[in-house]
């Protein structure tokens, strides 16, 4: 059997902003069969990872490349893999056989041809929805965690800040539970906003980067002494256009702040912890998980370029076939009553989010935001 796999593409090296004209949707036909003794392994996939990382593996040059094999370049015309969740269609492998759900390195594609199988791993619990795995289960969620516990250490009583490109201040607060939040591009002081009372006057003990830049400046310029900085990415810093990042190192110096760049790769061994202790915030309504879901392959282009610009609202995903992850989800709760009569088969609902400003950008569409209430999901 043949089939079209869709894919997105690069058309050219992008050096700066990435826009939606510098993708394109590609089709090649598909055997939807494997070599034997190829271990080779044929994944529909329901859902893929948007992550900002990816910027990088699209320019002409990035010294990302020079220390990570998982940052190697994307070549224009090359489909580009990506984290996501998937159906087994075909396998010459013992571990994996047709409709297993799997989770692993597949595609920006409607099918991922996995050589050897070597990075999926089966799905066997049924108790969560199936794009949790492409979510909080997955890269995102282990890059949070080993940043947050082993890069930063927290004790208990310090003072934390997380700068993120979120897109909504508002769910910052509400959804998640900090004590206050701002949006950091609507403020022409930073160092200054930092030291508000609500903010931290007191100093900042703990701060889990992801933006970079100015806001990297200003967060140690008022961290305490033997503050720790965790540097998980610098988005501000992508596009190339930002100014660069420049502490100041007197301040790092005196007063003994530590600043630490870390990796994925080097915490893959935390998995097995990681997913326990975050199952077990899930299941007994600790955490729960925002997911900001666009729907087709065709929206992977607007969806990566979105994360540039602030429009997500929880961790970007794409749903490449909506009808049939709905009856994949179908079939996957089916599947999980015969071993637990209880499980509520409606795990999610859908909120229809309206225009909103962010920052000086109006968001020009209206989209679709998944969350899922997992305090349904157990009876």
């Amino acid at each position: 059997m043949e089939v079209s796999n869709h894919y997105v593409t690069i058309k050219h090296d992008i050096n700066g902003s990435p826009a939606e004209s510098d993708f394109e949707l590609r089709t090649a036909t598909l055997a939807l069969a494997v070599l034997g003794g190829s271990k080779d392994v044929i994944v529909k996939n329901l859902y893929v990872s948007i992550d900002p990382y990816q910027l990088n593996r699209m320019k002409s040059d990035s010294s990302s490349r020079i220390v990570s094999n998982s940052s190697t370049r994307i070549v224009p015309g090359q489909a580009i893999n990506a984290h996501g969740v998937g159906r087994v269609v075909a396998s010459d492998n013992p571990e994996f056989e047709i409709d297993d759900f799997v989770v692993g390195l597949l595609g920006w594609e409607e099918y991922s041809v996995v050589k050897g199988g070597d990075t999926l791993s089966k799905i066997s619990s049924t108790e969560f929805p199936l794009s949790l795995y492409a979510g909080i289960f997955g890269t995102s969620g282990l890059t949070a965690y080993v940043g947050f516990f082993n890069v930063c250490k927290p004790k208990k009583g310090e003072k934390v800040f997380v700068s993120a490109a979120s897109g909504s201040v508002d769910m910052l607060k509400d959804q998640l539970g900090f004590d206050n939040a701002f949006n950091y591009k609507e403020e022409t002081d930073l160092k200054s906003t930092l030291k508000r009372s609500g903010y931290f006057p007191d100093g900042i003990d703990i701060y889990f980067d992801n933006v970079g830049g100015e806001m990297l400046e200003a967060a140690v310029a008022n961290m305490n002494a033997f503050g720790r900085v965790a540097l998980c990415g610098v988005i501000s810093e992508y596009t190339d256009k930002g100014r660069k990042a420049a502490p100041d190192m007197l301040d790092v110096v005196y007063k003994r702040i530590s600043i630490n760049g870390f990796l994925l790769v080097d915490y893959l061994h935390m998995f097995g912890e990681f997913m326990s202790i975050i199952s077990e915030h899930l299941r007994h309504k600790r955490m729960h998980a925002l997911e900001d879901v666009s729907q087709g392959i065709e929206s992977v282009p607007s969806a990566f370029v979105g994360l540039f610009r602030g429009l997500n609202v929880g961790k970007k995903l794409v749903e490449l076939d909506k009808h049939r992850v709905m009856l994949e989800m179908t079939m996957w709760t089916r599947s999980s009553c015969n071993t637990r009569p209880s499980l509520d088969i409606n795990l999610m609902h859908y909120v229809k989010s309206i225009p909103t400003a962010v920052g000086d950008r109006v968001r020009s569409k209206t989209r679709w935001t998944r969350v899922l209430d997992l305090t349904r999901s157990l009876l």
